[in-house]
């Protein structure tokens, strides 16, 4: 079957009976851009980086990217702006106010990533918790047995998501703490250690987790949905990144390739930042393109597929009749400018097929672990779920939600970046497309790279 070419691309959201969100509007958003700073005699307003402007006491002329570069969200039923549409936005202005908002400072201002913990002999099961069951990725337990085939797709490398946050974070160095390495040890209760400590196959059980100063106790249990042997506990393993935290450290992420889960009800959580105190730990396993059929994940219509017209309709058309609802006769605008950031982005994820390789799906798995890291860091910074624009700093609530959502900052949110960081639109930009050349042949990554091209392109006419 042909690949769907996204003939038409949507940029407004759909309007439903349901659908209760509305996109906040130019003059809201303009609004959220616009900054007081205090002076001596009078307060100066400043606009966000990157922006056409002109300095205006009472209401700043503020030149806005047009839809066919930062599209609405879309939305349908079951994602998170459908749950909660009344979501509070975050304007720039609210950001700097913000007083548990961490600042960068001189002696305070490296990014550390931390690679996954290794696992000590003692609690050898533990590494095989990192592979999904055969049973979520649809193969028999008695045909992967009997066909001993490796994983098709390699972990991403720690290496290339650090590599990606540097771009990411342009302006801030970036690197990696991998002293002392962190290791899974049996945890020592008082009593001989038995492997069925470890196992985690009937209840909740600890295992350790060793720093080189303390070994720090995690919860581990099986995952409630059968996807993997066992999981590890979110806040656990983020009360471990607070006592590892650098001296010189603005923020701290942690890689895991283990399952993790946050509540008892879950079933399971692919990451969360505790912004305050400056850490972040994601989990790489539900990212694993075995898993895409399980958790309804539509490679095809991944961003930018993501605002295909059609696509759209048929979302809706489907959710929505199930719930007995119409959609409305008005249609999303449609990109009419065969030059935008969108159809740019669009053209080019086109170009490429799908990924069925190893070296495809593997690139695929790090693109979507990229995303990840760069959105709850984006909390570290202090910047809140948004609902202004289609955003990489947009809530999530589900897997096949995720991947719609782009790689890029919405203008909002970037003017909070480039503040923090000091850097230069730009220049950042620019950093980011050798990363987004560097992993050409995958689709997402073509399609931000010629995203930016097109902004950069853009702004050069607009200089000249």
């Amino acid at each position: 079957m042909p690949l769907c070419q996204h003939p038409s691309l949507s940029f407004r959201v759909v309007e439903s009976a349901k659908l209760t969100y509305r996109q906040p509007s130019e003059r809201k958003i303009k609004e959220a851009l616009s900054v007081s700073q205090p002076t001596q005699k009078k307060r100066k307003i400043t606009i966000s980086k990157g922006l056409k402007h002109e300095s205006n006491p009472g209401e700043p002329n503020i030149q806005l990217p047009p839809p066919s570069t930062f599209p609405a969200p879309v939305i349908v039923p079951g994602d998170e702006l459908f749950h909660d549409p009344d979501y509070p936005p975050q304007s720039v202005q609210e950001w700097v106010d913000e007083e548990e908002r961490n600042e960068v400072t001189r002696k305070r201002r490296t990014i550390y990533v931390v690679p996954p913990p290794g696992v000590s002999d003692e609690v050898g099961v533990v590494d095989g918790w990192t592979n999904a069951s055969s049973q979520s990725i649809g193969q028999s337990s008695k045909k992967a047995k009997r066909t001993n085939a490796p994983e098709l797709a390699n972990h991403p490398r720690v290496e290339d998501v650090l590599e990606y946050l540097q771009a990411f974070y342009h302006g801030l160095p970036v690197k990696l703490l991998d002293k002392p390495r962190l290791e899974f040890t049996a945890w020592d209760s008082g009593s001989p250690t038995t492997k069925s400590k470890v196992d985690c196959t009937t209840t909740a059980r600890y295992i350790g987790l060793s720093t080189g100063r303390e070994a720090i106790r995690v919860q581990c249990r099986p995952s409630l949905d059968g996807g993997f042997a066992g999981q590890l506990n979110l806040e656990d393993l983020l009360d471990t990144a607070i006592s590892i935290l650098p001296s010189d450290a603005y923020a701290l992420i942690m890689l895991l390739h283990h399952d993790l889960y946050e509540d008892e009800d879950d079933d399971f959580c692919c990451g969360r930042a505790y912004g305050g105190s400056r850490v972040a730990v994601i989990s790489t396993a539900r990212y694993r393109p075995e898993l895409d059929k399980k958790q309804k994940v539509d490679v095809e219509h991944s961003w930018p597929g993501s605002h295909c017209s059609p696509h759209i309709r048929r979302l809706h058309s489907g959710k929505l009749r199930r719930l007995q609802e119409t959609v409305s006769d008005s249609e999303p605008t449609a990109d009419s400018d065969p030059e935008s950031a969108m159809q740019a982005a669009v053209t080019a994820s086109n170009k490429l097929p799908l990924p069925v390789s190893s070296s495809q799906l593997s690139t695929l798995w790090l693109g979507r672990v990229c995303k990840t890291a760069s959105h709850e860091l984006g909390h570290c910074f202090g910047i809140d779920h948004c609902v202004y624009y289609a955003c990489i700093m947009q809530g999530t609530a589900r897997m096949e939600e995720d991947v719609r959502q782009p790689p890029y900052l919405c203008p909002v949110d970037l003017s909070k970046v480039l503040r923090a960081n000091g850097t230069d639109r730009d220049e950042r930009y620019r950093a980011l497309l050798v990363f987004c050349k560097k992993w050409k042949e995958d689709r997402m990554f073509a399609a931000f790279g010629a995203w930016i091209e097109a902004r950069l392109n853009k702004q050069r006419a607009i200089d000249d």
